[in-house]
């Protein structure tokens, strides 16, 4: 018989630091030779992003020591910042981009020398940017995605598909470097290289449409030369999202679209166009956050190792032939937008509700999976995990809402009989993503003191369709706001959460959901904000990267047409309706949610006696990667929790709340 203890205060070995050293997940996995490589975070070194090497041999070893830090900006949420390949002398050459210069830089590691630069630095604006690179050791050369910022507005700039010299003749003169497409898109990805070398192909799109809205796929003839000619459009349109590209071993084009509702994957036959390999009221790709994201890959016998599932993933290997998809056995729900193929081996990256993010290797020969990096280890005993449940609840409408319910649970307590625990609700951020069913710490770090988590993939979020994605199309906002409080009542209703101890939190797109539900709904008893929007003229016109700019226009409406709404839905023009206690975090270095919002917001608030508190962050941007960081923001927002839901706890430092 456990001892019963109030709910919210049960102690847990799980701290802020112990969630904090858990966080973010290996990115960017790829074959250099027999070897696998990978990005990984390293929140105790001030947030940087190491690269990892496994050997042949299965040793494993960081390539670059701080402080390298292998991370694009372009488009701000950056794309691929690695490439690599074998040589037959010397070991492998890697090609990568260093966050701090955003410069691109080669490198061999088993050569004496250091990392030595391939591009040059800009004083204009953002400077050069480099994504997606593809090695052409043949050329001499590397190809990439450029953004050359030509101005110092955030939206002063352009990008290119560009070719940068090996032998580092550009590091100091912008001219060597060679421009392979004319800049006419708004937005590109790298090229991909036909089999035979004479065709490109990649995907771009304008504004003010979203790669989940619409893009097209371009190709290229290849000349000689290495030049680009007849370049045309060849499919896609500003109904159709085609996120990624891959050419088959036979020379055709393989893309996914989600032009019959659902991202499903089609070969391009050059006689009966656009075929569909496995249609399926499933996604078989997603959102196109940063540049050079993979769902699937062709493996050389001429199958496709794919991922895809609906709200979760799993790893499947596609007969494109019979339409035949065998999936692969193992615990893990969710793989990550990564994978690589040599031979008969793919790599990803994946996780479950009871494992962290690994990186996980499948023999198709053999059928046999292994974990090779990252490998999940608990930190402590997993009676404290969480043990999700997958719900659908009915919304507004009768339309279905899908959320991952997290009951609190602890092998040491249980609640009283006669008590309902509190609930936080967690806005997901994009708006166009989705929550994972995923161990995460922080959600056990909540859970396992007898706080109850409900992470809800809204209206708009991805794994459900397109049009459960377009529910959110001029309803931001509303859509949201509505779902995640429909969740919130429901477990009220059923007697699961506390209805006078309900919460919400969230960070970016989930940040302006909970400013947004905290100013607009009676649901909640406070809330955390983290790195927001909250003022949508400001944010709709200019104080927010290029990127998303005009991300509103389809999320809101045309700000020129209905300004009205703008206003209207902003939390930051109804400060008035809040009264409710909350906590604001903002990191200082934020270009795509800059702390102008925030200042704003806390202005048109100030004297009207709310309690809050509003936390910064230096050196912090959109999204927060450094170790101290995450631990402060973690044990102030459940500081927050205790103190308006009367929990008694005295292991975190308590949060002065300002009216």
């Amino acid at each position: 018989m456990l001892p019963t203890g109030a709910y919210g205060t049960w102690p847990s070995p799980i701290d802020a630091a112990l969630a904090a050293s858990h966080d973010g997940r290996p990115e960017y996995a790829g074959t250099v030779g027999d070897e696998v490589w990978w990005t990984e975070p390293r929140p105790a070194e001030a947030g940087r992003r190491a690269l990892i090497r496994r050997r042949a041999d299965g040793s494993t070893d960081c390539v670059l020591p701080a402080p390298w830090n292998v991370r694009s900006r372009v488009i701000e949420y950056g794309g691929v910042p690695w490439a690599g390949t074998g040589r037959a002398e010397g070991g492998p050459l890697i090609v990568f981009v260093h966050f701090a210069d955003q410069r691109l830089y080669a490198y061999a590691p088993d050569g004496p020398d250091e990392p030595r630069p391939l591009t040059p630095v800009s004083a204009v604006g953002g400077g050069l940017r480099w994504a997606d690179p593809q090695l052409h050791p043949d050329r001499g050369e590397v190809w990439c995605v450029l953004e050359e910022f030509t101005g110092e507005g955030p939206t002063e700039l352009r990008r290119v598909i560009a070719a940068v010299p090996l032998d580092g003749s550009a590091a100091d003169d912008r001219s060597a470097v060679r421009e392979l497409t004319d800049g006419n898109h708004r937005f590109v990805t790298g090229p991909k290289l036909s089999p035979d070398g004479r065709q490109a192909a990649w995907i771009a799109w304008d504004h003010p449409r979203m790669p989940w809205d619409g893009t097209e796929v371009m190709l290229a003839d290849v000349a000689e030369d290495g030049t680009f000619h007849h370049t045309r459009s060849f499919d896609g349109g500003p109904e159709e999202s085609v996120p990624q590209i891959e050419w088959g071993t036979d020379g055709q084009l393989l893309f996914a679209s989600d032009r019959s509702g659902w991202w499903n994957l089609y070969r391009a036959d050059p006689h009966r166009g656009a075929v569909a390999l496995c249609p399926r009221e499933q996604e078989f790709a997603g959102p196109l956050w940063k540049i050079g994201l993979s769902w699937f890959r062709p493996l050389d016998n001429g199958l496709i190792a794919t991922i895809h599932g609906k709200g979760t993933t799993t790893l499947g290997i596609l007969d494109p032939q019979t339409g035949e998809l065998v999936d692969v056995a193992g615990p893990w729900t969710e793989w990550a937008e990564t994978l690589a193929v040599h031979g008969s081996r793919v790599v990803g990256v994946a996780a479950s509700p009871y494992s962290a993010f690994e990186v996980v290797e499948l023999d198709t020969a053999t059928g046999r999976t292994r974990v090779i990096g990252a490998p999940h280890q608990d930190a402590v005993d997993p009676a404290y995990y969480p043990r999700p449940e997958n719900r659908t609840f009915t919304g507004p409408d009768g339309r279905e809402v899908h959320a991952h319910v997290y009951p609190p649970r602890s092998p040491d307590r249980s609640g009283p009989e006669d008590e309902r625990p509190p609930y936080v609700v967690w806005a997901h951020g994009g708006p166009t993503g989705h929550a994972a069913l995923a161990l995460d710490l922080e959600i056990a770090y909540f859970t396992s003191r007898g706080i109850g988590v409900a992470e809800v993939n809204y209206g708009g979020s991805t794994g459900y369709g397109r049009a459960y994605r377009n529910r959110l199309r001029e309803q931001w906002g509303v859509v949201d706001v509505e779902d995640c409080a429909t969740v919130a009542a429901a477990l009220a209703d059923e007697g699961t959460a506390d209805r006078r101890r309900l919460a919400v939190r969230g960070g970016s797109a989930g940040g302006w959901t909970t400013a947004a539900s905290l100013t607009g709904t009676g649901v909640y008893a406070c809330g955390t904000i983290i790195y927001p929007v909250l003022d949508l003229t400001g944010w709709g016109s200019g104080e927010t990267h290029d990127f998303e700019s005009q991300y509103l226009e389809s999320l809101v409406g045309p700000l020129a047409e209905v300004p009205e709404r703008y206003r209207e839905r902003s939390p930051a023009g109804r400060t008035d309706r809040l009264t409710t206690p909350f906590l604001l975090l903002q990191g200082l270095d934020d270009p795509i949610c800059p702390p102008v919002q925030c200042e704003r917001f806390l202005a048109a608030l100030d004297g009207r006696g709310v309690p809050h508190a509003y936390l910064t962050f230096e050196g912090e941007g959109h999204g927060f990667r450094r170790a101290d960081t995450m631990i402060r923001a973690l044990e102030a927002e459940l500081s927050l929790y205790a103190q308006t839901f009367g929990i008694d706890r005295t292991d975190v430092p308590r949060l002065e709340l300002k009216k």
